[in-house]
């Protein structure tokens, strides 16, 4: 807008026309804060880039932005790698003098000279390239948060500092630290080399974590940039996705994305929803139908209206709490959690042991044998892996629900969900489509059946009854022309009554007919109860003179709702329907579906009360739902599903939520959930085998019976990529069929 003339504006930074001003942005967007926390500790956040104070892992952007940003610390591990790689390398070569043939530094480099290049080469690998490590080991153990820093910082620190010193001063060393020859062995290589190893593994990490994000990332660019929006005057013009405003009307042309989400008010046309709800198949949508941003238009053109814009639509919203759900923790991280309390301290206690094993009973040198056993167990020894087992696989498995049309809240969701063996399901919105149809009209005298319709229709024009709309929409979906009525009256429980054309009306169950005086023949009466018997609810139309016609209406069963009964039936779980509609009609609707038991006529709290019983006699219940009537039960549920077409508070008070709304996600979501704590034990096995293993072989268990030592430079690439495996091994649930 102009800051000088009211009025005048554009939706895009122009001149003002009348004095020539640059117009200036109308609403001044909030900064938006970057926040970053730890994926191994999401309660640890920060405001810049940084390390964790409690696992020294690198913290990284709490919410994912559309371009992949550039991350410092791996820019920074990089830069660092690239110049202690080639160091380290150069320092080995020295170090391992006639192993190689032909070394061109064993001739060339004297002896007594040797250490100290060796110290001049590795001080900068070690004391430039190692001091992000040093400073985190530091900190773990001025808070007492011990990690798999304090164990590599304490063990090049010993490593480079004993190799100084037999450097500068060798003489100060009994003959238990020298060779045959007498001299005082030296390990610059070893501590070179494990920094650069562990500045590789530190960088593959870090990549490797970056994928964890791709899902969501996908999910952003599934975004258009513009819309088409259609001016006040009729004219069209491509405009900015942040410009759209609810009200909106926005032209979406065959193939185009849809923009917002909004309301179909023109056109015809099949619309690919696959990338939000996981549902292959294209969904037909005409005036009245509801659509979703980032959808895929297919060969017919639509006008919507926006209804959702910005941080509102359902894509954004689904971002926000795959982000969210990211970060929680799952019950199983408790046990690595208490192993990792632990963890640190007994390695430490496991070097000194080997120290003094070696130191007392080893070959000579014993004390140098001693000294590079007992570094080589603080290196292997990486808690680090088995801190990442659980964060990783739950990382991976948001965002592969999120693709599949399954949103989990937290990952404790994740993990019950496997566990559930009884499904109790709301009726209406959830095995039906929530929204009653007129299903038959028929005359019992000279009127015609458009006519009942007619009249029955001009009735409840005023009504906002759900069967009222079903029967008007009916009504004027074929063209008739609806009278008003006068007089208008609802009776609670029985139906309404009015005057229509000079006609006294009443329309309702059989309680309000024997009120208006007229009686419902036997033969209206059993053809009342064949439909009652399918499941529908039915009216009767009368006037003064008897009864006119009967009209029937029901909430017609989700297209995929049998097939998914089944196939949960065929999973393994037991299915309960609880509705508030009466006994009848819903023991109808469960026969036909084969649902094993029914509760009807229960009121909101009634539901929880079910659930709170059904736990109690030790079933693990999942409650499927969409009203706010079915948010108790929800909540109070072992794992809430809601169906997200139903209510903000019902999907607020679940676990889950099916973008779609079709019960057949509940399997798609429950083989996830299975395959992701599959993939956490994987990762805990590994972690947890891989130090068992690797302390007592770093130790020089296998030296009494093989002669073999584990070098600490082996122990340190073990170390650097047991985290990239558990990291590689979650990131295979990407793969994963739903």
């Amino acid at each position: 807008v102009c800051p000088m003339c009211p009025g005048v504006g554009s939706d895009v930074p122009a001149a003002c026309p009348s004095c020539g001003m640059a117009l200036e942005p109308k609403n001044i967007a909030p900064v938006t804060k970057v926040e970053y926390v730890c994926p191994m500790h999401p309660e640890v956040v920060s405001d810049e880039p940084g390390s964790c104070p409690k696992c020294g892992m690198a913290l990284e952007p709490r919410t994912v932005t559309l371009e992949e940003p550039e991350n410092p610390e791996l820019v920074d591990m990089v830069r660092r790698f690239k110049v202690s790689a080639p160091l380290a390398f150069v320092v080995l070569v020295l170090a391992m003098g006639e192993m190689i043939p032909g070394n061109p530094f064993l001739s060339a480099v004297p002896e007594t000279v040797l250490p100290w290049i060796q110290l001049a080469l590795s001080a900068i690998p070690v004391l430039w390239g190692g001091w992000p490590f040093f400073q985190r080991a530091v900190v773990s153990v001025r808070t007492w948060n011990l990690n798999m820093f304090t164990l590599i910082g304490l063990g090049v620190a010993v490593a480079f500092a004993y190799s100084v010193v037999a450097t500068v001063a060798p003489q100060i060393f009994p003959p238990s630290f020298r060779d045959e020859v007498g001299r005082v062995a030296v390990y610059y290589e070893a501590a070179a080399v494990i920094v650069a190893l562990v500045q590789l593994g530190q960088v593959l990490e870090l990549r490797a974590r970056s994928q964890t994000s791709a899902a969501i990332r996908a999910l952003l660019q599934l975004a258009p940039a513009t819309a088409r929006r259609i001016e006040a005057d009729g004219e069209e013009r491509d405009v900015p996705l942040e410009l759209v405003h609810v009200g909106d009307r926005l032209r979406v042309r065959p193939g185009e994305k849809v923009p917002v989400d909004g309301e179909v008010i023109e056109g015809q046309s099949s619309v690919d929803e696959s990338m939000i709800t996981g549902e292959p198949m294209p969904v037909t949508k005409g005036p009245g139908d509801k659509v979703i941003g980032a959808t895929v238009n297919g060969s017919g053109g639509l006008v919507i209206r926006a209804e959702r814009v910005g941080g509102d639509t359902l894509l954004s919203q689904i971002v926000r709490m795959v982000s969210d759900a990211q970060r929680s923790r799952a019950p199983v991280q408790k046990l690595a959690d208490q192993v990792a309390a632990y963890f640190v301290p007994a390695v430490v206690a496991a070097a000194v042991l080997t120290f003094v094993v070696w130191g007392v009973w080893g070959p000579e040198p014993r004390l140098a044998h001693a000294l590079i056993n007992s570094v080589a167990v603080l290196i292997i020894a990486c808690p680090c892996a088995l801190g990442l087992a659980t964060p990783m696989s739950i990382m991976v498995a948001m965002g592969k629900g999120a693709q599949a049309g399954v949103l989990f809240k937290d990952a404790e969701a994740l993990e019950v969900l496997r566990k559930v063996d009884t499904l109790v399901v709301d009726k209406t919105g959830t095995l039906t489509e929530g929204r009653p149809r007129l299903q038959v009209v028929e005359s019992t005298g000279s009127l015609e059946p458009d006519q009942v319709l007619r009249l029955a229709a001009g009735l409840e024009i005023g009504s906002e009854h759900p069967l009222a709309t079903a029967i008007v929409d009916e009504a004027q979906g074929r063209g008739l022309d609806l009278p008003a009525a006068d007089g208008f009256e609802a009776q609670v429980g029985r139906g309404v009554r009015g005057v229509v054309e000079g006609r006294r009306l009443w329309l309702g169950n059989r309680k309000l007919m024997d009120e208006a005086g007229a009686p419902v023949p036997e033969a209206v009466a059993a053809r009342a109860g064949e439909l009652r018997g399918e499941g529908q609810t039915v009216m009767f139309l009368a006037d003064e003179s008897g009864v006119l016609g009967l009209l029937s209406v029901a909430d017609p069963i989700k297209e995929s709702t049998p097939e998914a009964v089944a196939e949960l039936h065929a999973d393994g779980l037991t299915l309960v329907m609880l509705t508030g509609d009466e006994e009848r009609t819903a023991r109808a609707v469960a026969a036909r579906l084969g649902i094993d038991g029914v509760v009807a006529g229960v009121l909101p709290d009634q539901k929880a009360d079910h659930v709170a019983r059904l736990q109690k006699d030790g079933h693990v219940v999942a409650m499927a739902g969409d009203g706010i009537n079915d948010a108790p039960a929800l909540a109070l549920a072992n794992v809430g599903i809601a169906m997200g077409t139903g209510t903000d508070v019902a999907i607020h008070s679940a676990g889950v939520t099916l973008i779609k709304g079709d019960l057949r996600a509940i399997l798609r979501a429950r083989r996830l959930s299975r395959a992701t704590m599959a993939n956490i034990k994987q990762n805990l096995f590994f972690a947890f085998i891989y130090n068992a293993l690797g302390v007592p072989l770093a130790g020089g268990a296998l030296y009494p019976a093989f002669g073999i030592l584990l070098s600490p430079i082996v122990a340190a690439a073990a170390m650097s990529f047991s985290s990239v495996s558990v990291i590689t091994n979650a990131l295979r649930l990407r793969r994963l069929r739903l």
